[in-house]
């Protein structure tokens, strides 16, 4: 008799408790409900494809011509120059050569880009040009370091 007592208790005990554990096993200890079904696996995010040249310098172009005034053509003139050059850079990066000879072409080619701007543009918009690439170029980065602070 006192068996099937502690047994009827027991049961009942279990009976009480079942639905709270399963509570907490649903929700989990601290409220949260948990999932039942696993999450499906993401997919890996695919890195942005690297600019082109002629996206680079695309995007460049309208912040060049309001400070300098470019007409159309000037415009025109400008954004081959630069495509060709940027172009030519993007190469000598994934040629990977030594320190020394990459400076080395930079250099050339930097020289070579001044000759054919100055050639395509008037005087005091070449000098605005290259005034903007010297302090427009620069102002920008000094406000990315101090935001990075």
């Amino acid at each position: 008799m006192k068996k099937a007592l502690q047994f009827i208790l027991f049961s009942l005990v279990l009976l009480l408790a079942l639905p709270e554990l399963q509570a907490q096993y649903r929700y989990g200890a601290n409220g949260r409900r948990r999932r039942v079904v696993p999450q499906s696996q993401t997919e890996p995010q695919k890195k942005a494809d690297p600019l082109t040249a002629e996206e680079m310098v695309a995007n460049e172009m309208p912040k060049i011509t309001e400070a300098i005034g470019l007409n159309d053509f000037e415009q025109a003139v400008v954004s081959s120059i630069l495509t060709k050059y940027v172009q030519q850079r993007i190469e000598l990066q994934i040629l990977d050569l030594g320190p020394e000879k990459t400076r080395e072409a930079y250099e050339i080619m930097r020289t070579k880009q001044e000759e054919e701007l100055k050639a395509g543009l008037p005087e005091e918009k070449y000098n605005a040009l290259l005034d903007y690439q010297e302090n427009g170029f620069k102002k920008a980065k000094k406000k990315k370091k101090k935001k990075k602070k």
